[in-house]
């Protein structure tokens, strides 16, 4: 069985799977070069080639015996025009322009709008951004049977170019029947995360939660994207409900303007943060690499910003889905990651959020062992968890030296791959005190977190094996006699 360095990175690399790395040779370069998680996009594809490229991310996960996150990505709601006569069309700047209830093929001047939710809905002055925001249109007049629009933004418009709706909240669920089977499937393949799509309300989260069931005794985590307006509105609620959040920039940055999402993304990762819960930055991180082995300056830029506001994940979307370069743009991810932490004012800058955690036992421990690490030398933390909720809440507080997570369940060592500065080891279950320093002095000497001479910090829970049972910590030496040990 070959042997994974130790990643030396705290944030993690997530990587779309597509046409250009769904092979498994390309799958085990792409994890070789960094990659932490993979994403299964639910909106190409047929799920008989998502089950194909599952167990190949299990069979790598086998090979080095190191667990790999799989987030499952729901298409969601997505809303489309309908078609053109020829295809397409011109719509002209500043003339007018109909979506309609009439299922005929469009032209210039109208096309059909298949979502009669939609009618009567709107109000003048309200917009209507199609394909990517390319087109802005804005209401004169909607009644239950047209949306007659000027054209502020005119253009060609094709047969299905989505429509976002940033100015009202749409009553549609943020499950399709597409979705609820995906999901079904994404839950019985034993997908580690869900990633929910245009979420609108706290309501969407909890209608996917009740959707979702366990494999191997476990649910999958649930992510909420963040990517409309309206689920801006309501952040604070849609975090309390998720297991983790991504900041999708994508539609994000076609609803609002595009300089309001820099400052939003450090809101969201801040509130994230501060609930101790795992945060992505997501979409257009190294666009430019779909096509050139070399990615810009300000794609850089992008990429390290993100890092510096305290993501523990950073996405690869279609540049490792359908790119020219997947395996190059991992690695170079993976240097700006490293070259930012390396960075002196980085640990610094992750002080400076309040996490303003729940006072309880659990929290006050995470929270000292970061401050011990800082005050006495110290190798790593190994953290002992049935149900992962002691890792995040260390991660919370972004320590200065790696998280060693031992946990007997695997679908929680999975679902850590997304956690800042986790790396997650499955033992068996312990029973005692000194079995529990034991394995935990064994475990971070065989995975590199520790030598003869350094000092451990112990984070565990008695009894053991009970969730939310977070009570004991302890510094213990190592001194490299107990790799003699089982």
């Amino acid at each position: 069985m070959p042997k994974l360095d130790p990643r030396n990175r705290k944030v993690k690399i997530l990587a779309t799977v597509g046409p250009a790395s769904r092979d498994p040779e390309m799958l085990r370069r792409l994890f070789k070069a960094g990659v932490d998680a993979f994403r299964v996009n639910m909106s190409h594809g047929d799920q008989a080639t998502h089950a194909a490229t599952i167990a190949a991310i299990r069979e790598l996960e086998k090979e080095f015996d190191h667990p790999i996150a799989i987030l499952a990505d729901l298409q969601g709601p997505k809303l489309r025009v309908g078609t053109f006569k020829d295809g397409k069309a011109v719509i002209r700047h500043s003339g007018h322009f109909t979506l309609d209830t009439n299922p005929e093929p469009g032209d210039e001047t109208r096309v059909h709008l298949p979502h009669p939710e939609l009618f009567g809905l709107l109000e003048k002055g309200q917009r209507l951004l199609i394909n990517d925001g390319k087109i802005r249109l804005k209401v004169i007049k909607a009644d239950k049977d047209a949306i007659l629009c000027s054209a502020e933004v005119g253009g060609v418009i094709s047969d299905r170019k989505g429509v976002n709706v940033p100015d009202a909240e749409i009553p549609i669920p943020a499950l399709t029947d597409k979705d609820r089977k995906d999901l079904a499937f994404a839950c019985q393949q034993g997908a580690d995360w869900i990633a929910l799509s245009f979420v609108q309300r706290p309501e969407d989260v909890a209608e996917a939660r009740k959707l979702m069931t366990a494999t191997d005794g476990m649910m999958p985590a649930l992510c909420a994207k963040i990517e409309k307006p309206s689920a801006v509105r309501r952040l604070s609620e849609i975090v309390d409900l998720s297991d983790g959040i991504m900041v999708a920039r994508g539609d994000l940055g076609v609803e609002l303007d595009p300089e309001d999402v820099p400052p939003l993304q450090k809101r969201i990762v801040d509130m994230t943060r501060q609930a101790g819960k795992p945060v992505i930055v997501a979409t257009q991180m190294l666009e430019s690499m779909i096509e050139s082995p070399a990615p810009t300056r300000a794609e850089v830029s992008d990429v390290a910003n993100a890092v510096y506001d305290g993501a523990d994940a950073v996405m690869l979307s279609a540049e490792t889905a359908a790119g020219d370069w997947p395996e190059e743009t991992v690695a170079i991810m993976d240097r700006i990651v490293a070259k930012v932490e390396g960075d002196e004012s980085y640990a610094t800058r992750m002080k400076t959020l309040e996490t303003k955690a729940d006072p309880t036992t659990a929290d006050a421990l995470g929270h000292a062992c970061s401050t011990i690490s800082e005050t006495v030398s110290v190798g790593a933390i190994a953290v002992f968890t049935f149900s992962g909720s002691t890792a995040r809440r260390v991660a919370r507080e972004r320590p200065s030296v790696p998280m060693l997570v031992l946990t007997p369940q695997r679908r929680v060592a999975r679902r850590v791959a997304l956690l800042w500065g986790a790396h997650a080891v499955v033992t068996r279950d312990i029973k005692t005190f000194e079995e529990m320093i034991g394995k935990g002095k064994r475990m971070a000497l065989r995975h590199g977190f520790g030598q003869a001479g350094s000092k451990l910090i112990v984070l565990a829970g008695v009894p053991f094996g009970t969730p939310g049972s977070t009570n004991l910590l302890h510094v213990v030496s190592l001194s490299g006699d107990e790799l003699k040990g089982r």
